[in-house]
């Protein structure tokens, strides 16, 4: 309960020499069978919150507000339906009882397919993982296809040598940099980049933060303090080659308290505390 998002790996794949427990290949089944559990484990808690809600309503308004949503989840729930597919009239109210009460099917799903390596890159022709993007997409939820056999097998490789095999079989990176970028985009986060003589680090961020709040993740005195933000892409920087190149051609930008920064940018803060 404690997780911000859940990967659920199916099976996409045939093989006699792996076992499934039901004697056959059926994903979108699998993933039914994982989501209702979910979705009762969802319902107890909620039978076990309202009861508590009941008594405490009377006597406060936000008790009263999560009692009437959990209310109305219930019977959603009960249908078969994740938590996170409920559109209350209050967003707000909403997101803030998705905090209180936890539900598991609440939480974003990115289900990962896991194929053989005939169907990498994309599964394109693999109709399990049609099945498993067909529901998915009634659902709302991201899909990755990953060989988990392959991955497995070039994380035991030197990195030529896994270039090498990743080539060999039409992709451009790891599976595991796919299902990254996934996740980052479900939970809606974002990188920037700090950068000096002596070390390069990557700060992570949500998206709309704007940059006084990115300075914040460095330090709160650099948010309290501060001025400005030297700025510049991550792209426009490897062409430079150096912050002075870039800054000779103008491409290091001076950003204030409104800028929303951008995945990627490289920025050096200037404040005063």
């Amino acid at each position: 309960r404690e997780v911000t998002a859940v990967a659920h790996v199916v099976r996409c794949f045939e093989g006699e020499q792996i076992i499934h427990v039901e004697g056959r290949v059926d994903p979108v089944d699998d993933m039914a069978t994982i989501n209702t559990e979910l979705g009762l484990a969802d319902l107890q808690t909620l039978e076990r919150r309202i009861e508590r809600l009941r008594k405490t309503a009377k006597s406060s308004k936000e008790d009263r507000e999560l009692l009437e949503i959990a209310e109305a989840l219930r019977p959603h729930l009960d249908a078969g339906n994740p938590a996170r597919t409920y559109s209350g009239p209050d967003p707000e109210a909403l997101a803030r009882a998705h905090r209180e009460l936890r539900l598991l099917t609440a939480k974003p799903m990115i289900y990962v397919a896991n194929v053989a390596d005939t169907d990498l890159p994309d599964g394109a022709d693999n109709p399990h993982v049609a099945a498993v993007r067909a529901q998915a997409s009634r659902e709302g939820a991201e899909v990755v296809v990953i060989s988990a056999q392959i991955e497995a097998e070039m994380s035991e490789l030197e990195g030529d040598e896994a270039a090498e095999y990743r080539e060999s079989l039409g992709l451009t990176e790891p599976g595991l940099n796919r299902l990254i970028r996934v996740a980052y985009a479900t939970l809606g986060l974002r990188t920037f980049l700090t950068a000096g003589e002596k070390e390069v680090r990557a700060w992570t961020i949500h998206a709309g933060d704007r940059a006084p709040q990115a300075a914040g993740v460095i330090h709160s005195d650099i948010e309290r303090g501060f001025i400005r933000a030297e700025t510049i892409s991550y792209d426009k920087l490897v062409e430079a080659g150096s912050i002075p190149a870039a800054k000779e051609r103008g491409w290091v930008r001076s950003e204030g308290k409104e800028y929303v920064v951008q995945d990627g940018d490289v920025m050096n803060f200037l404040f005063n505390v």
